[in-house]
């Protein structure tokens, strides 16, 4: 499919926004892998393996259908490292085949040239690439000094929009470099974010107080595109929590290299079902049921799908919601029943 013009992108998101907000029984955004492997292997990450095979690429494709007939509105591939996988532009090419968004997370070191052509022919809407630092170290090789000149080539030749998305946190070793890749960002004409490093269930690591300062300064410069739309973290870096209603499960899907179905990267086996087998019953009880994590989870993207249905729809215990169900109550009235 040829790359979509940038007001085509634009009505298609606005589109996709507005059944977002007209219905709660889809998904707005999956983050699906097609390949566990990596180039690299970063400290502090446990999304990557560095001998497992891509998948194949007619189930990547089988896997891509399914979404579009559970109504998804954005497939984000990531991985892994998802530019490894032989077929990455047909992959592409599927989800805007069902007029689809895609979108890619990357660790950068992928885009030359040629292959950032390719990603425009195959029709992607956008790129996230995380970089740690300027300089490589024994934690990270996601680096300013090793990626500036992949950026340059996106800046030249890619038609998708990208983001660069910085870090500060538990095995950054000097937080001022984040600042140093925000502002490397906007120069190039890219917008930036900032995010804060996990731990191995998605949860707040602890700031020092000058990482807090940076993150701060980070978010202040941070206006383009989706940056505005993580002020959930404000409360977690200042040492509490953040109450809200996560819908993974429902309306953000994590889909790994195995089909499998589970609330977030970090939660991997829950709900553990393949996406095969997922129904709009598995939907409607995972939009409906607390999650445990949720108070202390840094998972951004989970967060931002979450806004959407912020001010609508209670959630219940899981159990509480099996015991409702059981009495032959919709899921909509068990929550309504719940909140009076």
């Amino acid at each position: 499919m040829p790359k979509a013009s940038g007001f085509s992108r634009f009505t298609r998101g606005v589109r996709h926004t507005f059944r977002a907000f007209a219905s709660t029984k889809h998904p707005v955004l999956v983050h699906i892998v097609p390949m566990r492997r990596c180039n690299l292997a970063c400290t502090y990450c446990n999304e990557f393996d560095k001998t497992s095979d891509p998948v194949p690429i007619d189930e990547m494709l089988k896997r891509i259908d399914k979404l579009a007939e559970l109504g998804t509105s954005v497939v984000t591939i990531s991985g892994g490292e998802p530019m490894m996988h032989p077929e990455i532009y047909q992959i592409i090419e599927r989800i805007r085949h069902h007029n689809m968004i895609a979108g890619l997370i990357s660790n950068g070191y992928y885009f030359q040239p040629e292959k950032v052509k390719k990603l425009n022919e195959a029709g992607l809407d956008y790129l996230q690439i995380s970089i740690d630092n300027v300089t490589p170290d024994d934690v990270s090789k996601k680096s300013l000094k090793v990626l500036d000149g992949k950026l340059v080539n996106l800046r030249d030749h890619a038609k998708f929009r990208v983001n660069i998305n910085s870090v500060v946190g538990g095995g950054v070793a000097n937080p001022e470099e984040a600042l140093q890749i925000a502002n490397r960002a906007r120069e190039l004409g890219f917008s930036s974010t900032v995010g804060v490093i996990h731990d191995g269930d998605g949860l707040l690591k602890g700031l020092t107080p000058r990482e807090k300062e940076v993150y701060k300064e980070i978010k202040k410069k941070g206006t383009k595109s989706y940056a505005r739309w993580n002020w959930f973290q404000d409360a977690l870096v200042d040492g509490g929590t953040y109450e809200w209603r996560c819908r993974a499960g429902a309306r953000y899907l994590y889909v790994d290299e195995a089909g499998i179905v589970s609330w977030c990267s970090q939660q991997r086996g829950t709900p553990g079902i393949l996406l095969h087998d997922y129904t709009q019953t598995d939907i409607d009880r995972e939009y409906h049921t607390e999650k445990w994590c949720a108070p202390n989870c840094t998972i951004q993207c989970v967060h931002q799908v979450g806004h959407l249905d912020a001010w609508r729809d209670p959630q219940v215990s899981l159990a509480e919601y099996n015991k409702r169900k059981g009495k032959g109550l919709k899921p909509e009235t068990v929550s309504q029943i719940i909140d009076a």
